[in-house]
């Protein structure tokens, strides 16, 4: 059993945690105004801190799934964060989507001060984060990889070690630009046959059996049929977010970004649109607003 704290108990988050206390860890949490409710979490046995370093103290390992680069940096690096509270050899798990060249830079403050790190984002949503059924691209010493393997077990069926610290981080932008990019292909596809009076079943049939089979159909699928954007239930306003990271990340290293540039443009319309809060399937409304007008 390890004393495992968490920061970051969001949609993802809560079944990560959920997930490690039925494995039998003794498991903290951080309180934060944008978790999910804790009291399923502490009537399990979970403890309560009130800032990162404070959680830092009490933890072997350090799990965080917050919302992108800030924040990590923030609950790491901050005045009150996990840095002021780490212990030699506590182990730093960071499972947000986040830049690889901050994660680098985190890492190495990490390292300095006694503790060891690995980035570990994750794949798939919140239903397989529940059911401890995760992908995790993690990033660092192999050697600690597999030493850390039995605790990502926990919560994550598919983990693969990507490369050093960033890899983890770098496969995750690449993995969310072609998944969330091909959903918005395949939205903007179908406002255009909305608009045009295709018939959305046939429009899914067609694409099913040819050329657009697929994920991103298969989540689009029961919005296109029954305005159910439950396929995909990640925001506008977060995929805006990782398309951002991915657009950064190609500029850094010269990488041509033509078509993720004009994906990221996609999601940037449909965020001043309002569309920031909606999930990912309900862009094709908003598109499909955009042709008729």
């Amino acid at each position: 059993m390890k004393k495992i704290g968490m920061i970051g108990i969001g949609m993802m988050g809560h079944g990560i945690a959920s997930n490690l206390l039925k494995h039998g860890h003794q498991l903290s949490v951080l309180a934060h105004p944008g978790n999910q409710p804790l009291g399923d979490l502490v009537a399990a046995g979970s403890s309560v801190y009130q800032t990162p370093a404070e959680l830092a103290r009490h933890a072997q390992i350090i799990i965080l799934c917050v919302t992108g680069t800030p924040q990590v940096e923030d609950v790491l690096l901050g005045d009150e964060g996990v840095l002021k509270g780490l212990q030699a050899g506590t182990i730093v798990i960071d499972c947000s989507t986040a830049l690889p060249t901050s994660t680098e830079r985190v890492a190495q403050s990490i390292m300095a001060q006694g503790g060891l790190f690995l980035d570990a984002p994750m794949t798939r949503t919140p239903k397989e984060a529940a059911e401890g059924r995760l992908n995790l691209l993690v990033g660092g010493d192999a050697a600690l990889f597999e030493q850390c393997k039995p605790i990502l077990q926990c919560f994550a069926e598919n983990i693969v070690h990507a490369g050093p610290i960033g890899a983890g981080h770098r496969m995750k932008l690449l993995h969310n630009y072609v998944s969330l990019g091909s959903v918005a292909l395949l939205a903007e596809a179908a406002a255009c046959a909305q608009v045009a009076g295709v018939d959305p079943h046939v429009f899914i049939e067609v694409l099913g059996k040819g050329g657009g089979w697929g994920a991103p159909l298969e989540r689009l699928k029961p919005y296109l049929t029954d305005q159910d954007p439950s396929g995909l239930r990640f925001s506008v306003a977060n995929s805006l977010k990782d398309l951002s990271y991915y657009n950064q990340m190609a500029k850094e290293i010269n990488a041509d970004h033509t078509v993720a540039q004009a994906v990221k443009q996609t999601l940037e319309a449909a965020v001043q649109e309002g569309g920031a809060q909606a999930f990912m399937p309900e862009i094709v409304t908003l598109i499909a607003k955009r042709q008729a007008s």
